[in-house]
């Protein structure tokens, strides 16, 4: 059976399709009359379900085209996006055609950052293939492409015509690639539902319905905050340490990976700046190592506190910070970089 969940900003309506076996042609033909439509994918998705979603969208009347960047995070950058830019142009792309994202998040923030710049804006759909993207990156319509100096830095709020999520590509994820995901599941949990926590927990799930749950999550945060000025910011929790171990990685720790560590090391110093036990971080870092992911790296605490100052939640000297009250309710709270700094580095 197919779930649904609706997002509802102030700039679009859309709906976030869940299911095992969809087809990509009849889910983007009910939103989308026939037009020309071009499937942008990494290489290792492309040749994994490139050739299923054409045909699927050829059936539908579409006039397909593909464009296909080497994978990984080091693609997601200006110089893929106009490769990206040009190809649409040479290929006569109009305001009134499609995009499709089919793969992961770098596919899916560069694919929707293209459309939102392109000819000033753009429909697209996002097709996520990953966990990771699917219950994050592919809904709320945050887009960009990182620059040498840190992670999304380039990028604009643009919401896409609709996702279509078939849960059947999770089935050819590597083991690491899933448990990636899961790291944002987990982060679902802590931020909003200790009852979700306790899913991930204790190992048991129906994986439609934890992508439901976190989705339905995400769509009621993004519905009351679109713009991320507010509420919305509780999505970072553990992503701005996260950010600066992959950045200090060169992008060799994923991000998922990159956000367990940074929800632990936040979880651990407001612990400690606190003077509360470590039961909550102690279950934080049960619950990640059941999907066999990291919780420490090998960078210092003032060089992941420090790598911060070029984090995109930063405002002058001000930065927003997440912190866990307790599992299922976290609070948001703006530090000096000075403060910030501190409060990361006096872990012991």
């Amino acid at each position: 059976m197919n779930r649904t969940v609706k997002v509802t900003t102030s700039t679009k309506e859309y709906e976030v399709i869940i299911g095992s076996g969809l087809h990509y042609g009849q889910e983007i033909a009910c939103v989308k009359k026939s037009c020309k439509a071009v499937v942008v994918s990494d290489d290792i998705v492309s040749a994994l379900y490139g050739e299923k979603c054409v045909k699927e969208l050829e059936s539908c009347g579409f006039e397909v085209f593909t464009f296909t960047f080497p994978n990984g995070e080091k693609s997601k950058n200006l110089s893929t996006a106009e490769k990206l830019l040009s190809f649409l142009a040479e290929n006569g792309i109009s305001k009134s055609d499609l995009l499709v994202a089919l793969g992961g998040g770098v596919t899916g923030d560069l694919t929707g950052f293209v459309a939102a710049v392109y000819l000033r804006g753009m429909e697209y759909v996002q097709c996520p293939t990953t966990l990771l993207a699917a219950i994050d990156s592919s809904v709320g319509g945050k887009t960009a492409v990182d620059l040498e100096q840190g992670k999304n830095l380039v990028g604009a709020f643009h919401q896409p015509l609709r996702v279509v999520c078939d849960t059947d590509t999770f089935q050819t994820l590597p083991a690491n690639v899933y448990s990636d995901g899961m790291a944002e599941a987990v982060k679902y949990g802590m931020i909003r539902d200790k009852e979700l926590f306790a899913w991930f927990e204790n190992k048991n799930y129906d994986i439609s319905d934890m992508v439901m749950r976190c989705v339905q999550i995400k769509a009621d945060i993004v519905g009351e905050d679109e713009f991320d000025t507010g509420v919305r910011k509780l999505l970072n929790f553990g992503h701005t340490v996260g950010h600066s171990v992959e950045k200090l990685s060169h992008y060799e720790i994923p991000h998922g990976s990159a956000v367990a560590i940074g929800m632990v090391v936040v979880t651990k110093a407001y612990e400690q700046a606190g003077g509360l036990d470590d039961s909550m971080s102690k279950r934080l870092i049960r619950t990640l190592q059941n999907y066999q992911l990291p919780v420490s790296c090998e960078f210092t605490l003032e060089d992941l506190a420090k790598q911060a100052i070029s984090d995109k939640k930063r405002a002058g000297n001000t930065i927003s910070v997440l912190l866990p009250e307790e599992i299922g309710n976290c609070i948001i709270k703006d530090m000096s970089m000075e403060e910030w700094i501190a409060f990361i580095s006096n872990i012991k």
